[in-house]
């Protein structure tokens, strides 16, 4: 009963891309943290794979997804600017499963700030979420967390 909230590992620039934000890929860096991650993370019962459709999203989950033989299945709820409502509620449903949820920098501190409601303790500098990088939401069965563990993105090789 836990939720795997990663953020998407490095992109391209936001301002050097010519086409739409969603569309703009992992970079090379963010390559190779995807990869790390399937070592990181293959080792949870995993059940179900969820990512915001942006592609750096996608891509970022989608080695997971291949070595566990699962789906990425794209939310809404997990894109860049969604309201922090759904996202929360989202998290109360997850309740008795173990997810892969893939997301954006702004999404990621409406979750922790939930997991502190849940009476989670988290230190000042344990708030983070640099690309790449995924915290371990332990649940009750009700779907209120518990326990949240940090994991820094995975070194590059």
């Amino acid at each position: 009963m836990t939720v795997l909230l990663v953020r998407h590992g490095r992109a391209g620039n936001r301002k050097s891309w010519k086409g739409p934000d969603i569309e703009r890929p992992l970079s090379k860096r963010g390559r190779h943290q995807a990869e790390g991650l399937v070592d990181m993370l293959a080792g949870y019962p995993i059940e179900h794979i969820y990512s915001s459709p942006y592609v750096r999203c996608v891509q970022t989950v989608e080695p997971l997804a291949e070595k566990l033989k699962l789906d990425v299945e794209q939310y809404l709820e997990l894109t860049e600017g969604a309201p922090g409502k759904e996202v929360v509620g989202r998290l109360r449903l997850a309740a008795g499963t173990t997810e892969v949820w893939c997301t954006h920098g702004d999404i990621v501190p409406i979750v922790l700030d939930a997991v502190v409601e849940d009476g989670v303790k988290l230190k000042k500098r344990e708030k983070r979420y640099p690309k790449g990088s995924f915290w371990e939401l332990e649940q009750d069965k009700n779907g209120r967390v518990v326990k949240a563990t940090y994991v820094p993105p995975p070194e590059p090789n």
